[in-house]
């Protein structure tokens, strides 16, 4: 059996046959598992390593494969299936595959991930209360129903086409290939001349990739919007065509939010890397690297729900955490004026979820500095014009109101009682009934809600939501001080009266009990868990605040 200095070396072999460069740079091993990218030598910056774009992993790849590329091609036609599926369907295909050209990058590649989706059922307890942990039972039972109705069958059905009639595709195999994708894809900036070239592909010959280009079977994956998150569109105004796609090498780097290196895409001359249609990392600006430090660039600003949910590792004290708070539509038919609280919502486009980020606790509500009420008058609320408008006015707190205006007139809306809501429609009516003869627009609805509402019951109800998200994180784990007690290693199994009475109930000193190892998995859900309970408490201490300086101005 090869070890584990054995693939790697035959990898890296492969990487240089089919044009990878690594220029002072290597790959190797991470002290806490995996692989990274690694400064060879004392660099003074410049390029680190390039990759030519046909070496990715991309959907025209999958379309120009010289023994299924015709199947999936049928398949994509079909047009109930986009670009990532049939990319994660490559990649189960070719994993399982005895003779694919493919074979050394993807067994250099993760076999488990820390995301979620990979937890043990006692690493995923730890996220109850969560939103990650209703997301992802979500998402396992989605991708179980895929697995079975569709791809099972295809994946098995295109290893017979290649020979391998008796290889059985289990939903291991699919979670995999799923979480390879999402874990490493880059969404790839290339020139229509690189995507929709006039030459015809050249075949994979004797393990190596030769110069390959890409025929107008790639158009629909290109030019269709075939996600809502991340879709592959062509620009009218540029001539940049966004494709997702995996790129041996580049994808070894791991993530620091304060990443020295950074990706770039070379144009049809190679006028930077001087290699054509290329990716290639490059030092940051005045950036050195001494011998042997790791090469690491940053995935963006991200919170630990989505580096955990996406990539399976979380950074303690994360200054780009966010919570989510969510309004259950449903909740608002127990009401009075449901339907017409509906029809102001929607026509406000209001979406019931919002998130709070870290950056907004910058701007507290109980600040000391605090403005004249004259320079708090600012144009926000679209307040003036409307021979109703003005008799409300701008409370003095309102310039540190650190809740963005999109959750508090929804709020607003949400929270209005039954004679509120009368009020509003009578102050809109105005407007279509007198001078104005127009229908209200989103900026009408919301002032007119000011006017009558102000901030206090949306206020009142941002509490109520933030005290229970509170109740639900708390709930089977206890408080923050318990979490960072178990992160610690503090945690006991006796607790003497004097505790017990200082809070900890007897549920509470339960959680202590549990001597169960700290995995990494544990481990990362603990830390977005706490990250979780302390942005939640400091949001309610604001919102809370604010509430009382909005009941003693009224």
């Amino acid at each position: 059996m090869a070890t584990c200095q054995d693939k790697l070396g035959s990898f890296v072999q492969w990487l240089q046959v089919n044009g990878i460069q690594l220029r002072g740079c290597k790959i190797r091993p991470c002290d806490l598992g995996g692989f990274g990218l690694y400064s060879e030598t004392d660099n003074n910056g410049g390029i680190l390593l390039v990759a030519p774009l046909r070496l990715a992993i991309t959907p025209m790849t999958v379309l120009q494969d010289p023994s299924l590329g015709p199947e999936y091609g049928k398949l994509f036609e079909e047009g109930d299936v986009d670009d990532r599926f049939l990319m994660i369907l490559f990649l189960l295909v070719e994993r399982a595959r005895e003779d694919s050209f493919w074979s050394l990058y993807l067994d250099m590649l993760p076999s488990t991930f820390g995301t979620p989706l990979w937890f043990t059922d006692d690493e995923f307890s730890e996220l109850k209360g969560t939103a990650l942990y209703h997301a992802t039972k979500l998402q396992l039972k989605n991708l179980k129903a895929l697995f079975t109705e569709r791809v099972k069958q295809l994946a098995e059905t295109f290893l017979s086409y290649v020979g391998m009639p008796c290889r059985e595709i289990v939903f291991e195999d699919f979670l995999w290939a799923n979480s390879i994708f999402w874990t490493r894809a880059l969404n790839i900036p290339c020139s229509q001349s690189f995507v929709f070239p006039s030459q015809p592909p050249v075949q994979l010959e004797s393990g190596c990739l030769q110069e390959n280009h890409f025929n107008g079977s790639a158009s629909k994956i290109a030019t269709e919007d075939t996600s809502p998150a991340r879709s592959n569109i062509v620009s009218e105004q540029s001539s940049t065509v966004w494709v997702e796609g995996l790129v041996p090498g580049i994808d070894f780097c791991n993530h620091d939010p304060k990443g020295k290196a950074l990706w770039e895409v070379d144009d049809e001359n190679g006028s930077i890397s001087e290699v054509p249609f290329s990716m290639y990392l490059i030092a940051g600006p005045n950036v050195a690297f001494a011998a042997e430090e790791e090469i690491r660039i940053s995935y963006g600003n991200k919170g630990n729900e989505e580096l955990l949910y996406l990539y399976g590792f979380v950074i303690e004290n994360n200054p780009d955490d966010f919570i989510m708070v969510h309004y259950p539509k449903e909740a608002l038919q127990r009401f009075d004026c449901a339907e017409l609280k509906l029809q102001l919502l929607e026509e406000q486009k209001f979406q019931l979820r919002w998130l709070l980020h870290t950056s907004l606790l910058h701007k507290r509500v109980s600040s000391e500095s605090s403005l004249p009420l004259e320079a708090c008058k600012k144009d926000w609320s679209q307040m003036s014009g409307y021979s109703w408008s003005g008799h409300r006015k701008v409370p003095y707190y309102m310039d540190h109101l650190i809740f963005p205006e999109d959750l508090m007139a929804a709020l607003r809306t949400i929270s209005m009682q039954e004679d509120d809501v009368h009020g509003v429609i009578s102050l809109l009516t105005e407007l279509s009934e007198s001078g104005y003869r127009r229908q209200p627009s989103e900026e009408d609805i919301k002032a007119a809600i000011w006017e009558v509402c102000g901030n206090a019951g949306a206020l009142q109800l941002l509490v109520d939501l933030l005290t229970t998200k509170i109740m639900e994180l708390e709930e089977g784990s206890g408080t923050e001080a318990n979490d960072t007690a178990l992160l610690e290693g503090l945690s006991t199994t006796e607790f003497s009266p004097k505790e017990q009475q200082d809070g900890l109930s007897e549920h509470e000193c339960n959680i202590f009990e549990r001597k169960r190892p700290m995995t990494k998995n544990r481990y990362s859900a603990i830390v977005y868990r706490r990250g979780q309970k302390h942005l939640a408490c400091l949001f309610l201490k604001e919102a809370q605040d604010a509430l009382h300086l909005s009941l003693s101005e009224e």
